[in-house]
């Protein structure tokens, strides 16, 4: 089994080339998700994620990456600080924002997901 540290960076690194299905993999069926951003979870279970996260944020970025830069790991937790990069589908514009993820891992899975990141950098892109 994976230690908390190598799940979040195998999440990262399967959402970096797409492949939600392995990003579903890891994720606790019931997991507690929060975030900052104008997406938002839309129902209960992994559904309601990819309906609410996933497909609005791949949608709206032509490109977008998340890059942890660095993680700290007190047991189960594990907070990643790193950037945000994206190309905005509509207006063309980049965005550069820092972001801080704290993330929870019970029996091998991610239980708890919380997004603090930098709206106002994103949202010039928006605009």
């Amino acid at each position: 089994m994976q230690n908390p540290a190598e799940i979040v960076r195998s999440f990262y690194e399967r959402l970096g080339v797409g492949d939600v299905a392995g990003v579903l993999d890891l994720i606790a069926a019931d997991i507690e998700w929060t975030t900052m951003w104008h997406y938002k979870v839309t129902g209960p279970g992994l559904v309601g994620i990819v309906d609410g996260i996933f497909k609005p944020l791949m949608a709206e970025w032509s490109q977008h990456s998340l890059v942890p830069t660095e993680l700290i790991v007190d047991g189960d937790t594990v907070v990643s600080l790193g950037d945000f990069t994206g190309r905005h589908a509509t207006t063309g514009k980049e965005a550069r924002a820092r972001y801080a993820h704290v993330w929870t891992i019970k029996n091998g899975q991610i239980a708890r997901f919380r997004q603090y990141i930098d709206t106002l950098a994103v949202e010039g892109a928006r605009s």
